[in-house]
């Protein structure tokens, strides 16, 4: 039983996160120092491996698909565009509804400083993640369109070696990375010093984040007409290994074990919507950044966005959005330019931003992760009806 424990994943990952924030404010200079490096190589490392997971699955899955079915990319696309864009309406709205209520706290406490670190390597990736998905499904289509067995049979074997990967490499060293990432929050004070200030916004967010979770899944089991929680249920190591990363690329591995356990997705079609929606769908991400920007713009500068503004803000953020990496507020990095633009915030407003953004950007990348396993469902529904009309 204990060693069963032992290794759970989702025990794994609890003790790593439990020991971070405990050992945390007790660290030294040297073990800090172990601590940033270990941290550092471990991320590298796990970025490395982002791009071939999403090749090798993408294309293996992409090519399995029957030649009338590649419409399934593009159903794939829109329903991430309208779950991000339909989260920050969301969003925006509950903004609009609760903002003018609330006595928002506009600084926060500085942390303590840490070392410089003992030794960095750096481990860059093949190509970017962007680069990974679009020549996935360049040569994923490639191989559709062609029908080009051997290349097929190439990818399949490439995707087994992956899997291998991530079960022997990635998984088991998560625990020890989320492990790093507490410790060092919970040395440097953010925890204890800034969650507090702006622990109401930041409630708030989560809590619309689980609004959205369930209303996506909602909408999911009516339009596959099946019961979502066969899906949801599987995903709680999921959302928690997203809580400790802070990423939807490096939290990629779980997800697609989480998917695969579901007795109504299909691995098929999973293997190739859980690394797509990854990097396509952030409507977390989306939920947290609109409703942020509408803070940080009613604290600074004393108005929220006007209506036709913040519409526009959310429609374009959306495809900035498809075009997000999967990493650690990967969102908010690519729209930088669309916050200061279009809303005409100053490097002050943008501060507060990305500060507030940091403290919960885990459970915006949880909500993203999760929300996959509900548009995998709509696309295995989508596809499983596609086949049908083209065998009538």
């Amino acid at each position: 039983m204990l060693k069963k424990l032992a290794n759970n994943t989702i025990v794994r990952l609890l003790t790593g996160v439990i020991l971070g924030l405990l050992l945390g404010p007790y660290l030294r200079e040297g073990i800090l120092q172990v601590i940033l490096s270990t941290k550092h190589i471990l991320g590298q490392l796990i970025l490395f491996l982002v791009p071939l997971i999403i090749l090798g699955f993408i294309v293996s899955s992409i090519a399995k698909l029957d030649r009338k079915s590649s419409s399934i990319i593009g159903f794939s696309l829109l329903i991430a565009y309208l779950s991000s864009t339909g989260a920050g309406l969301f969003s925006g709205t509950l903004g609009y509804t609760i903002l003018p209520w609330l006595d928002v706290p506009t600084t926060a406490s500085l942390g303590k400083e840490l070392p410089t670190m003992l030794f960095k390597l750096d481990i860059p990736p093949i190509f970017d993640v962007m680069t990974s998905l679009v020549l996935a499904l360049m040569i994923g289509l490639g191989i559709l369109w062609t029908q080009s067995k051997p290349l097929e049979i190439a990818f399949d074997h490439f995707k087994e070696i992956v899997l291998l990967l991530v079960n022997k490499i990635l998984v088991p060293l998560l625990p020890l990375y989320i492990a790093c990432n507490f410790a060092l929050l919970s040395y440097v004070g953010t925890i204890r010093s800034q969650l507090p200030i702006f622990l109401m916004v930041i409630v708030i967010v989560i809590l619309a984040h689980i609004v959205w979770i369930i209303t996506l899944y909602t909408i999911a089991g009516i339009y596959a007409k099946k019961n979502s929680w066969e899906v949801l249920k599987h995903y709680g190591s999921t959302y928690l290994t997203a809580l400790g990363t802070m990423s939807s690329a490096a939290t990629l591995g779980i997800a697609l074990q989480s998917a695969n356990k579901s007795k109504i997705l299909k691995p098929e079609i999973t293997n190739f919507t859980i690394p797509f929606f990854s990097n396509v769908h952030l409507c977390g991400a989306m939920i947290t950044e609109t409703f942020f920007v509408m803070t940080v713009s009613l604290v600074i500068y004393g108005y929220l966005p006007d209506v036709g503004t913040l519409i526009l803000f959310i429609l374009l953020l959306g495809i900035f959005a498809l075009g997000a990496p999967g990493v650690p507020g990967g969102a908010l990095m690519a729209s930088l330019g669309l916050i200061t633009s279009m809303l005409g915030f100053d490097d002050t407003g943008i501060a507060l931003v990305l500060t507030i953004f940091a403290l919960q950007d885990s459970f915006g990348t949880a909500c993203n992760i999760v929300g996959d396993g509900a548009l995998s469902l709509m696309a295995t529904t989508f596809n499983e009806r596609q086949q049908k009309r083209g065998t009538n």
